[in-house]
């Protein structure tokens, strides 16, 4: 009698990628903190040019910033670069969501800071739905690509 017992699960089956070592709930991770950082840059991008924070000094230009780093990292970790040869691009994925995870951990901490007193001359007030809103993606992306991060690490 035939044997119809498999002794390999299936890639779609294990939970891993293909030779990459990496689970399916890393790789959502690392995507959906990414469309969470993407997020907060274009929040930034909508006080900075619809919502007169380009008019304020300091603060104006650190919206921009972060605006252009927020998109560069998190479009930096949608690509392949895991593909690099000699396993560079796995380093390289790592910095770039430690990196990402920082820039909204600094984007909260900042933003907690103008609430409560100044933050180079200038005070936040109130929580208005794009404070909302900027807070809940931030908070995402600290999440997801620190835990991708760490996940990274203990490989």
């Amino acid at each position: 009698m035939a044997s119809t017992r498999q002794t390999a699960r299936p890639v779609y089956m294990s939970g891993r990628e293909r030779g990459k070592g990496q689970t399916a709930a890393g790789t959502a991770a690392r995507y959906v903190g990414a469309l969470a950082l993407l997020a907060m840059a274009a929040i930034h991008l909508e006080q900075y040019a619809g919502s007169g924070y380009s008019k304020i000094p300091t603060i104006g230009t650190l919206f921009l910033l972060n605006f252009a780093g927020g998109t560069v990292v998190a479009l930096a970790l949608m690509s392949p670069l895991d593909r690099l040869a000699d396993g560079r691009g796995r380093g390289v994925t790592l910095l770039l969501a430690l990196a990402g995870a920082a820039m909204a951990a600094v984007a909260i901490a900042f933003l907690l800071i103008s609430e409560s007193t100044t933050l180079f001359g200038f005070r936040e007030s109130g929580y208005r739905p794009a404070i909302v809103l900027a807070l809940s993606v931030e908070g995402l992306a600290v999440l997801c690509l620190g835990g991708f991060a760490a996940a990274r690490l203990r490989e």
